[in-house]
């Protein structure tokens, strides 16, 4: 007897969102620069500079932004950013200028100094 399900396997469940390559946060960043160039070529048109020169420097502008987001989805991937950020925040080492948190005992469970 051969089985008829018509409900599809989603195999996708608990992966993060890609799209044209660009995974998770990398999305929104990629949103955010096209807002902030939109920003940069309306305030230049604004000011009187002509469209074309405009579009140049947006377009100067938005190239790199483009290829350093897709640089740090492929080389940190979904959550790489942040845990390097963390990294960063760790200390090398701990200094200590007293012994004192190490001479303490214990009797019945209780901390005693």
């Amino acid at each position: 007897m051969a089985s008829t399900s018509i409900y599809q396997i989603n195999k996708g469940i608990n992966t993060s969102i890609e799209f044209k390559g660009l995974k998770a946060q990398y999305i929104w960043y990629m949103g955010g620069a096209a807002i902030v160039l939109f920003a940069i070529y309306t305030l230049l048109y604004i000011c009187g500079i002509r469209s074309y020169i405009c579009v140049g420097i947006v377009v100067c502008l938005g190239i790199p932004m483009i290829m350093g987001i897709y640089h740090l989805s492929s080389a940190y991937g979904e959550h790489g950013v942040t845990k390097m950020l963390a990294r960063r925040s760790v200390p090398k080492y701990v200094k200590s200028n007293s012994r004192r948190i190490f001479k303490t005992s214990t009797s019945n469970g209780k901390v005693t100094r």
